[in-house]
């Protein structure tokens, strides 16, 4: 499949999404949206593939959305937000597979909120969230307000909101925003050697722990211990699972089919 604003690339179970606009330092537009949500939406359905990996081609990331684009009179940002970046985000929270940021240089404005969409994130030394809104008088989207909340609280998230400052990689690291500060040169390979441990585990295990853990940040206790039974079922009776205690009390490397 050949695309314009995106590239995608395999490393055996690990696949790689980029945005790939590095002379506009990956800003978004419509055509973005819609060739990163196709590949999404692929990629997520292909048993093949059990880690995605994010990132930026060139200098940074992704410098939010591309305020240059003509869009047309009849332009309706909350029409965009909705049937655009809505379907592209929620792509990465529904997938059934872990997908993990690698932030390089700039993650700004609603690019941050792809970066922390991620299941997992690792960040570039020189790497920076940046929630650019306030500059040009907007607010957040993308989900970027729902992220920043539940991760660093109401009060540090709103202060960052509203004084536009950078926050540096060491800092989203200490606020719990990313997992992992590499070298620069050295993001995307230590980022896929991270995917390529993940993408040895048991499938389904990965999937219905993220699917337990996004249903967890919405219910209480009582309904959180009754999702968890839920999937455990369908884990228990699953080949892994008899794979994975097989070989535990063997001693040796299970090997996991995702069924």
């Amino acid at each position: 499949m050949e695309y314009q604003h995106i590239k995608v690339s395999r490393d055996g179970a690990v696949a790689v999404i980029s945005f790939n606009r590095p002379a506009v330092r990956n800003a978004i537009g419509s055509l973005t949206l819609e060739e990163f949500t196709r590949a999404a939406n692929e990629l997520n359905a292909d048993d093949s593939v059990r880690v995605v990996v994010l990132t930026g081609e060139g200098r940074g990331f992704c410098a939010g959305a591309d305020l240059t684009e003509d869009l047309g009179p009849d332009f309706s940002v909350e029409k965009q937000l909705n049937e655009e970046y809505k379907p592209a985000l929620m792509a990465i929270t529904e997938a059934p597979k872990p997908w993990i940021s690698a932030v390089n240089g700039a993650a700004a404005g609603v690019g941050s909120a792809f970066a922390m969409n991620c299941d997992l994130t690792v960040m570039a030394d020189d790497a920076y969230i940046y929630q650019a809104f306030v500059a040009i008088g907007l607010i957040p989207d993308g989900g970027a307000t729902w992220h920043l909340a539940r991760t660093i609280g109401r009060k540090r998230a709103y202060e960052l909101m509203v004084s536009g400052d950078k926050l540096p990689a060491e800092k989203c690291l200490a606020l719990g925003l990313c997992n992992r500060v590499v070298a620069a040169e050295r993001l995307l390979t230590e980022t896929l050697a991270w995917a390529a441990e993940l993408a040895d585990k048991a499938p389904l295990s990965l999937r219905y722990t993220k699917a337990s853990l996004n249903a967890a940040m919405e219910n209480d206790l009582g309904d959180t211990i009754s999702h968890e039974a839920r999937l455990q079922d369908k884990c228990i009776t699953s080949e892994d699972a008899q794979e994975g205690i097989g070989a535990f009390i063997a001693k040796r490397k299970p090997v996991f089919k995702g069924r």
